[in-house]
């Protein structure tokens, strides 16, 4: 989950981040004072009912760097799934979070359904890496393989099976895997 100031986006696990105004408030109290009053001005019924638990929480990049305009990302870990869930959602229905008058963006860096969907394609992958067809789970869960010196790629397992219907040699690999019947 993120939350960042303007457009930049870095790839990173799955952990909160958060980019705002000034980080002197963090130099006196520390980034978990930080989180806990972007939610307490945000979402203040979720904060003072579940009481969330941080796991880890980090500024990127560590260094200050004195001639970057804008704060760094705070990174935020949390110790629950289920609350990172209800943080995304609270802001995906307030549409427009801020912390200190300032707007702030929350995204997530790999939300539940992108995850499940690239761990779907992790069978088939491991088959095709079997028969050495150089596969990729591409972002966010697209499945992209080399065949007959062509890259194919494929957004679902629907998608591959039609595919996969006109390739006996592919139907063959994976016909266990699709559970295509003979």
């Amino acid at each position: 989950m993120r939350l960042i100031k303007g457009n930049k986006r870095q790839p990173e696990e799955e952990k909160p981040t958060f980019n705002w105004g000034s980080e002197g408030a963090e130099r006196a109290r520390g980034p978990e004072y930080v989180f806990e009053q972007i939610i307490a001005e945000n979402v203040p019924n979720l904060g003072s009912e579940t009481g969330i638990q941080i796991q880890e929480i980090e500024r990127s990049p560590a260094k200050i760097n004195k001639n970057r305009s804008t704060p760094r990302h705070l990174i935020v870990k949390l110790a629950n799934s289920k609350d990172k869930e209800k943080i995304l959602k609270a802001a995906r229905d307030k549409k427009s979070l801020t912390y200190l008058g300032r707007n702030i963006r929350v995204t997530a860096d790999l939300s539940t359904e992108t995850w499940q969907a690239r761990k779907g394609w992790q069978d088939i992958s491991r088959v095709l890496n079997e028969k050495n067809t150089q596969p990729r789970i591409l972002y966010p869960a697209r499945l992209s393989f080399k065949m007959e010196g062509e890259i194919k790629g494929f957004q679902d397992r629907q998608e591959l099976k039609e595919y996969v219907t006109s390739k006996p040699a592919l139907k063959e690999i994976l016909r266990e895997t699709l559970k295509i019947p003979l």
